[in-house]
């Protein structure tokens, strides 16, 4: 039985297949030198691409974190029914706490505010969490340490009014007439010198364990335990505010949500001040990103075009020699494109490893934080890299085409 012959069309394509490859590596090795600046070009913008873009995708991310830790960007009130001083209980507290973790990660702290007596002036008592305030405000400044049972934390404002230090006595008198109507806002004036109906000196004494500093309306309040604050005024009547420091990618959502469900009786309102300046940093950071990558994009493309435009000229001879012996133009723009997108493989690659290490140290010494490989944008800025070389070497390419074998033969 005779043996199988090689189908002809076989043989060419792979004929044709290897010469083709033997030329590109034959173009890529004599000119080492071109290609070298080639590749060079491709991984000093592909590092740099790579490293704004892991950056601006972890830089947002953190400094919406470090934005969060300075306060809360979203507030939970009672709403009032006419019957007096009413308060947030504790299965309302966890069900809106549910709602809005339903739409990112988000610390949360409680407030009950009690209009107090200390010294015959009138004061803002807090019945808080400690560490719950502690972990939703970590720029406050406590000199000394957090309200502990039978200690209370006093602000700086009211430190200076009555002279007040760290392990200083108070007597905090309570007076259920003081607190018939709506609940203090906590932005308001906590302090006031009506002494026209004084409680004496009776009340409840407290050490004064810590004394906190912010430079705004929370250092006119006195804070304690939330118990200390129940045992004082008497019954659990709930709290008057929650502050919420939400990571929701849209924070006016989890508003509407809260305040579309009626029957909660609690109003939500975003705190413009710390949201709008998250928002308008991270917008700032990204349109520095496109302004720098879209330069960095400008000269990559000069860079690639500039080489392949030097290696074309090289070649002008052999370029005409292979049209007179009848290469088409396609094949030969065809070699080009596929030397140009080499170039750029290597390039990113190389590029897409070193702007990665360099993006881990910047963000490592910024923010002390640890950066992980990003997959898809290794992947996008592998092809982004082939693209942009293969688009350079087009107007190059066009010049090949153009070239009359005729003219370069009458030249030799």
């Amino acid at each position: 039985m005779a043996g199988k012959k090689d189908n002809p069309v076989n043989t060419t394509t792979m004929t044709n297949t290897r010469m083709f490859l033997v030329m590109l590596w034959g173009a890529i090795f004599r000119r080492r030198g071109r290609a070298v600046m080639a590749v060079i070009a491709s991984t000093v913008g592909a590092a740099t691409l790579f490293c704004l873009a892991a950056t601006c995708i972890a830089v947002p991310q953190r400094m919406s974190e470090e934005m969060r830790s300075y306060g809360a960007n979203l507030i939970v009130t009672p709403i009032e029914d006419g019957n007096g001083k009413t308060g947030i209980g504790q299965a309302m507290v966890k069900h809106t706490t549910e709602m809005v973790r339903a739409k990112g990660t988000a610390a949360y702290a409680t407030y009950r505010y009690e209009n107090v007596r200390v010294n015959a002036s009138s004061y803002v008592l807090a019945g808080v969490n400690p560490t719950q305030v502690r972990n939703l405000n970590h720029h406050w400044n406590v000199n000394g340490a957090w309200p502990e049972a039978g200690s209370v934390m006093v602000g700086r404002d009211v430190a200076d009014a009555m002279g007040l230090t760290v392990g200083s006595r108070i007597t905090i008198g309570y007076r259920a007439a003081d607190n018939t109507g709506a609940p203090k806002p906590r932005m308001a004036s906590s302090v006031s010198n009506d002494s026209g109906s004084m409680l004496g000196t009776g009340g409840t004494e407290f050490r004064v364990s810590g004394i906190v500093d912010t430079g705004g309306s929370e250092d006119a309040i006195i804070y304690a335990l939330a118990s200390d604050v129940d045992n004082l005024a008497g019954g659990t009547r709930g709290v008057d505010v929650i502050e919420y420091s939400s990571g929701a990618a849209d924070v006016s959502q989890v508003v509407r949500s809260i305040n579309d469900m009626t029957s909660m009786h609690v109003r939500a309102q975003q705190v413009t001040k710390i949201t709008s300046s998250d928002t308008r940093i991270i917008t700032m950071l990204r349109t520095l990103f496109w302004m720098v990558s879209f330069v960095v994009l400008a000269l990559t493309l000069v860079g690639v075009s500039t080489t392949i435009s030097s290696i074309v000229a090289q070649r002008r001879n052999e370029i005409g020699l292979r049209k007179a012996l009848g290469a088409s133009a396609g094949s030969i723009g065809a070699e080009f494109y596929v030397e140009s997108a080499l170039y750029g493989l290597i390039g990113g690659l190389l590029g897409t490893a070193i702007g990665h290490l360099l993006a881990r140290l910047l963000t490592s010494a910024v923010f002390g934080r640890t950066l992980g490989i990003d997959w898809p944008l290794a992947v996008g800025s592998l092809a982004l890299s082939v693209i942009v070389a293969v688009l350079a070497s087009v107007s190059p390419v066009r010049r090949a085409s153009r070239i009359d074998p005729a003219v370069v033969l009458r030249e030799e």
